[in-house]
């Protein structure tokens, strides 16, 4: 199983960065935290790794379903989102909610994660 569905985005890095948070607060989400993994590499290690930037997104009805269900699930909230540069492209790494179904298989469980892949779906479709 992937841990992310990603796709190619049309733009330049910091565009693209900006079309993702616009296209997941359309469905929704909260963006929680932004982490400049890029400059966190940069400013401690002087390594030059591109644009990476992680978008830590949260759709609070959507947790509140899985912590309810299992509490050690928030190990995997929020549901982070992924925009990165890679060989002259950018792209974007969307969470699989099936991730929160191998922690924790359970009917109820499998509803919040197609719930989750549904609307992240959305947001992709948006960027598309």
């Amino acid at each position: 199983m992937k841990a992310a569905n990603t796709i190619k985005i049309k733009a330049t890095y910091n565009e693209a960065v900006e079309k993702v948070s616009t296209a997941l607060k359309e469905e929704g989400f909260g963006i929680l935290a932004e982490i400049p993994v890029s400059d966190i590499f940069k400013n401690k290690m002087n390594i030059d790794f591109g644009g990476y930037k992680i978008l830590g997104a949260c759709l609070p009805p959507l947790a509140h379903k899985a912590l309810e269900i299992d509490r050690d699930l928030g190990a995997l909230l929020p549901c982070n989102v992924v925009v990165y540069e890679k060989g002259g492209e950018v792209f974007a790494g969307f969470f699989n909610g099936d991730l929160l179904t191998a922690v924790h298989n359970t009917p109820e469980m499998q509803k919040v994660a197609d719930d989750m892949n549904d609307r992240l779906k959305k947001v992709i479709d948006r960027l598309g």
